[in-house]
Order: structure tokens, then C-alpha cells, then sequence
């Protein structure tokens, strides 16, 4: 993508210290997508998942893009048994492939496509309570070496981009989700299933499936989650990341 302002530059090399980061290889990844709803949680379950380049308007090199990880069929029954047994409605899905809020990071991150990877899908009720849920219950498969990556955005009205007023808007509830999510773990999840309380949180999401992976993520821990990525977005719109331990 051309990067006349380093964003993507920027955001690069924060994917490119996750994996040295991390105390050993991963068995596989575990990435729930906010670009993938379902009723009920779906878990992708193929061999050799293809790329389903979800996206309109960008450059030709965009769409010939390749990321030939193997998918882990095994671990996806797993995960969907877990769901099941926590009373949350799961299921595999062998024909999906990885959309971009999968095989684009993760391409980025792991550029070996040697670790095998899940894709998981957001409940289309889009209940918080819901997907902190689905993230106690998978916890056990970090202890298994997998990784579980909510992929999706801390701030996403792609109107901030030309808008002064409302990247004040994403500065505001970036401030009030840097406090929930780095908050111990009882407050931290009051506040992420009250979200809308927050501070100009309908602007920040008109639409909440960009931030709910990151209720998954931090449903699998029970400590507080720590910042590791923090800019903004051509200079105006606030993006953070955390990773929870």
C-alpha cells in the first residue's frame, strides 16, 4: 500500500514484534475476526483454508496477496467442544476462508505461514457479555500454546479520517478503553459489557463488531491487560492495542 504518511509503516512493525515477543513458537493462532458474523460462534475448519480478499477500491498487488498457512481441523473441533460445554452455541465451518481481519495481519506477523490458524467467528447478536464468554471459555488453549488474537479495531468510523471533530471523538474513548482494559479483571469486564457508556462510543463505533474481538481476548485472562501498541492514524485518529497475559 503506498504509505506517503507511515501509518502502515507504523503498524508493520508493531505485527513484527509479536512474534519475538512471545516465550516460545505458538502450537497455532486462534484469530477471532470482526469481519465474520454468525449465529453462534463458527470455527474455520479446513486443512488449507483459501484468502477471500474482502475489499473494494485498492491496489491490483492487493488482491494477489498469499498466505498458505494450514488450518489445524483437530484444534477446531476442540474449541467448538469448549464453546459447546460453556452452554455457547458453536459450530465448525469447512468452507469459509481467512478474510482480510485474518490473513492480513497475520500474514505481517507470521510471514512464515508455518503455524497453523484458526479463524473465529463473532456472534452476530454482538452481545459483549456473549463474546467475553467465548474467551473464558477457550483460556484453557493458551496453556496448549495457542495464541488467541482479537483482530479488529480500537476505533472504527472510517468518517474520522477527514474529520477533525471526530478524531477528537476516538483521542476521548481511547483514554476511557485504555483505563477498562488495563484495569483488573472485574472492572475491566463491567466496563467492556457497559462500552456504550463510554465516552463518545457510538461515534467511535457506529457499529460494535470491530471491537468485540477484543472482549475475546481479554476473556481468556485474569490480569489486567497491558498496552503495546498506541498511535494515531494519519496524525488525528487514536489505535491501540493490548495483549493480555
Amino acid at each position: 500500500m503506498p504509505d506517503t504518511g507511515g501509518v502502515w509503516t507504523q503498524l508493520a512493525a508493531h505485527l513484527r514484534a509479536i512474534s519475538p515477543a512471545l516465550p516460545q513458537t505458538p502450537r497455532a493462532l486462534l484469530v477471532v475476526s470482526a469481519h465474520w458474523e454468525t449465529a453462534g460462534f463458527a470455527v474455520s475448519g479446513c486443512d488449507r483454508p483459501g484468502l477471500l480478499y474482502d475489499y473494494h477500491g485498492f491496489p491490483p498487488e492487493t488482491y494477489a496477496l498469499t498466505w498458505p498457512a494450514a488450518g489445524d481441523p483437530d484444534l477446531a473441533q476442540r474449541a467448538v467442544e469448549m464453546l459447546d460445554v460453556s452452554g455457547l452455541t458453536a459450530s465448525i465451518d469447512c468452507v469459509r476462508g481467512w478474510d482480510h481481519g485474518v490473513f492480513v495481519p497475520m500474514k505481517v506477523a507470521f510471514p512464515d505461514a508455518d503455524i497453523p490458524c484458526l479463524a473465529m467467528s463473532l456472534d452476530r447478536s454482538l452481545d459483549p457479555d456473549l463474546h467475553l464468554r467465548a474467551g473464558r471459555a477457550l483460556a484453557p488453549l493458551r496453556d496448549e500454546g495457542v495464541v488467541i488474537v482479537g483482530s479488529g479495531s480500537s476505533f472504527h468510523n472510517m468518517r474520522a479520517m477527514a474529520d477533525s471533530a471526530l478524531a477528537q471523538c476516538s483521542i476521548d474513548f481511547d483514554a476511557w478503553l485504555h483505563d477498562a482494559v488495563t484495569s483488573q479483571p472485574d472492572r475491566r469486564d463491567v466496563a467492556l459489557r457497559n462500552w456504550e457508556r463510554a465516552p463518545n462510543a457510538r461515534i467511535s463505533h457506529p457499529r460494535e463488531e470491530h471491537l468485540l474481538p477484543l472482549m475475546v481476548a481479554a476473556g481468556t485472562s485474569d490480569l489486567p491487560g497491558t498496552v503495546i501498541y498506541r498511535e494515531k492514524l494519519a496524525g488525528r485518529v487514536a489505535l491501540s492495542g493490548f495483549r493480555f497475559d
